[in-house]
């Protein structure tokens, strides 16, 4: 191959990946802002959106071992929620210092803060905002009305245990808006190696910081995935801005050699 035509081919490639990093770009930023955006009520099944169901368990504690590290279960109650994913928390986030670094719990994967009932039939959340910290999920609304409308007691706040790679995985493809039903149990669990201790709410009544439902997942299902398009989109744009960039730095630096 001719000196000219390497640099003809190496200035052709620098120019289609710029293009193509600058359209990729563009598809992720637009997408970036609906891929999150909750549907409209009638988007979920009503019938599934019922009080999360509570029973007597009868299930022994047990225990699992993960990463080296061993925890102890104690299960409180059977539990079954069906409801609509409003907002979450990785423990794998870079801001989250606590659950790897500190207390070396590696079992719980994702917090998820959902609502049911009349707070997704009513549109309510529509108005509102939601987000979720390391222990935490928040609620705001703009103005007294919309307050009154919500139910509190008709949001959970939930730290999902697992070490079955069946549900991990449907679990972590949970975001905001999915329209989700999980199964297990509440309960407790402790790490004897390193003294850490995590209890659960057994009311959708408490507040504060005691009022999170930590549940060890049997079944977890997505019925309704949100914005699945735009997601894929989103997604999509994202692998090829990556590798757009990595083909154009390449052709931008071996394109001065066919000049030498």
């Amino acid at each position: 191959m001719g000196r000219g035509t390497y640099l003809q081919m190496m200035l052709i490639a620098e120019k289609i990946f710029k293009w193509l990093l600058i359209l990729s770009v563009l598809v992720m930023v637009v997408t970036y802002f609906f891929k999150d955006k909750m549907p409209d009520p009638d988007y979920y099944r009503s019938s599934n959106l019922t009080e999360p169901l509570q029973t007597k368990t009868y299930r022994d504690e047990f225990s699992i071992s993960v990463n080296e590290q061993t925890y102890v279960i104690k299960p409180k109650f059977d539990y079954e929620l069906y409801g609509v994913v409003v907002s979450m928390h990785n423990p794998e986030d870079l801001g989250d210092i606590y659950h790897h670094s500190e207390w070396e719990d590696f079992i719980n994967l994702k917090d998820l803060c959902v609502i049911w009932g009349d707070n997704v039939i009513s549109g309510v959340y529509k108005n509102m905002e939601f987000d979720s910290t390391t222990w935490t999920c928040w609620a705001s609304w703009p103005d007294r009305e919309t307050g009154e409308r919500f139910s509190m007691r008709s949001l959970s706040n939930n730290h999902l245990l697992s070490n079955t790679a069946e549900v991990n995985s449907v679990l972590m493809s949970a975001e905001p808006g999915d329209q989700i039903r999980f199964k297990g149990v509440l309960a407790e669990y402790t790490n004897p190696g390193n003294g850490f201790e995590r209890g659960t709410s057994t009311s959708r009544d408490d507040k504060g910081n005691d009022a999170c439902e930590t549940v060890y997942i049997d079944e977890f299902e997505i019925i309704s995935k949100a914005n699945a398009g735009i997601r894929s989109m989103y997604s999509g744009a994202k692998i090829v801005a990556i590798i757009s960039l990595i083909c154009f730095l390449i052709s931008f630096f071996l394109a001065p050699l066919g000049r030498r």
